[in-house]
């Protein structure tokens, strides 16, 4: 016993002097680096913000090297902030090819680089790798996108696209069939009458940066099969079945045809994919892979291509599953967090500002709310994909969910942008939700209450309305003069929308908004004392 005590204290005292007991105990954090490929919120602040909450500290470029609407960003800025960051510490690397290439997403498609420039950016890639083998590098890129009108374009394409994008996409759209099944006599018509009306130099500009980006996209998957990246990831940006981004992507496909699933995908989607390669570097180092049973809404369910997709809405699960490094099960009893993906039955996909978006209980909507709450009261960990609507959350489904008290018994939720981005970001941020404390997995699903709910499908619609009341200069896609009071305006309608849907939560006080790219497209919305 005598010899025992002694030993004790000689111990407490060694510790004492030297610190070495207290580091022992001390838990190391992982630390990954991480470059989105712009500024806004979702994909910068919301994105770093789950990592957190799940443990990890982040590494990322200060706003200022980020690009955004009127700064297109600085590649070559931004692979000095990378060569400078990654240290020996380091867990991995999860970086937007677009920023590295281009300076941002954006960029991608204004950008005034050569060829030439835009390839020797590319070998940097190499290079890097050379200087830290060590470090698993997750890379993520787009095919570009080719958005249906200029309107939808949002004033991130070149100038020309504003009018002659719909006779753009029309075009290509026509392209991409000829080439996979013919045309109709009636379609080759309208096909030349297409290439008479659109400007020659407009056409020739749009398809010269095409091709920049599909040859940068060919070297990103000669990268992923000599084993430069751990994996590569390529998003389909806004597109159709038949399109530009199809025809491009479909080629992608073949050109890493002997390519692994665990080494390179190419999906539908792009905003959600930082998310899910974060995912994916958290999934590895812990060497788990969490086990996801997907469940639809009655009807068409998994076979819904949804808008801004190319694929059915199950290839992008699926494949955004496997990116993660999860596992897709066939039986709900085996998995550890079920996927519940809110699609309409007949497999229409509305728009959130819609008429239709109401509030108003539609076919599936009791049957989906259901299949919630026996999930939950079989107490399964349940994945909300609210995909029903584009760019906004399904009303009527929120209504259930909160009148059965069901808000705050989930996982995760997710309900912004396009389909693909809603389930992405919902699939990543329910595995990561695994290895929180309750009170982070609840502040994460406010923020998106806040802004896929409160502010996408209802409140922006309203704030856009009032506009016209504010003096000065200003609209919905350029607030400019009108900026600081369209912040106001919704935060106080958000205030008021979260008094009637969310009056038993709290943190949900002082709610601040602010349109960071000066549009009303996207909201950054902060509660509470932050």
């Amino acid at each position: 016993m005598r010899v025992a005590a002694s030993l004790l204290v000689l111990t407490i005292l060694i510790c004492a002097g030297t610190n070495d007991c207290a580091a022992k105990k001390k838990k190391v954090q992982e630390k990954v680096l991480y470059i989105p490929h712009d500024s806004r919120p979702i994909v910068n602040k919301q994105t770093i913000e789950i990592l957190e909450k799940a443990g990890w500290v982040v590494v990322s470029p200060p706003l200022e090297l980020l690009g955004n609407r009127e700064n297109l960003g600085d590649p070559d800025l931004l692979w000095d902030w990378l060569n400078k960051n990654a240290k020996k510490d380091i867990t991995a690397a999860v970086i937007s090819s677009d920023a590295l290439l281009y300076g941002s997403l954006i960029g991608s498609r204004k950008h005034e680089y050569d060829a030439d420039e835009i390839l020797a950016r590319a070998d940097l890639f190499m290079e890097f790798r050379k200087k830290h083998k060590k470090i698993p590098l997750y890379v993520f890129g787009s095919v570009m996108r080719t958005p249906r009108t200029g309107l939808a374009s949002g004033y991130e394409e070149p100038d020309y696209y504003r009018y002659y994008g719909t006779n753009i996409f029309r075009l290509t759209e026509l392209m991409d069939k000829q080439e996979l099944e013919g045309l109709t006599p009636r379609e080759i018509k309208e096909f030349n009458f297409l290439q008479r009306l659109i400007p020659q130099k407009a056409i020739e500009d749009w398809m010269g940066r095409r091709e920049k980006n599909f040859d940068a996209n060919k070297k990103l998957i000669d990268y992923a099969r000599d084993k430069t990246f751990d994996y590569l990831l390529l998003g389909r940006d806004d597109n159709a079945p038949y399109s530009q981004t199809h025809n491009e992507g479909r080629k992608l496909v073949e050109y890493g045809r002997g390519l692994g699933e665990n080494e390179y995908i190419t999906t539908a989607g792009i905003d959600e994919i930082g998310l899910v390669l974060l995912t994916r570097a958290v999934n590895k180092k812990a060497a788990t892979s969490p086990k996801i049973f997907v469940k639809y809404n009655w009807g068409r369910g998994g076979l819904t291509i949804p808008a801004y997709s190319d694929e059915s809405i199950d290839t992008s699960i699926n494949s955004a599953i496997k990116a993660t490094g999860a596992t897709l099960v066939e039986d709900e009893n085996r998995a550890d967090l079920i996927l519940a993906v809110n699609t309409n039955p007949a497999g229409e996909t509305f728009e959130a500002d819609s008429e239709i978006n109401d509030g108003s209980i539609r076919e599936g909507t009791r049957f989906f709310a259901d299949t919630i709450e026996d999930y939950v009261d079989n107490e399964k960990k349940v994945i909300v994909a609210d995909v029903a609507f584009a760019n906004g959350a399904d009303n009527a489904l929120m209504d259930q969910l909160k009148r059965r008290g069901l808000l705050f018994k989930i996982q995760a939720y997710s309900g912004w942008n396009t389909p693909t981005n809603s389930t992405g970001f919902a699939l990543s941020a329910g595995i990561l939700s695994t290895r929180m404390k309750e009170n982070f997995v609840n502040e994460l699903l406010l923020r998106r209450y806040l802004d896929d709910w409160a502010y996408q499908a209802n409140v922006r619609t309203i704030g856009a309305s009032q506009l016209n009341w504010i003096a000065g200069d200003g609209r919905y896609e350029l607030l400019n003069d009108k900026l600081y009071s369209a912040e106001d305006t919704c935060a106080m309608l958000i205030e008021d929308f979260v008094k009637k849907n969310l009056p038993n939560f709290t943190g949900n006080d002082n709610i601040r908004v602010r349109f960071t790219w000066n549009r009303m497209f996207e909201a950054d919305i902060s509660f509470g004392n932050k």
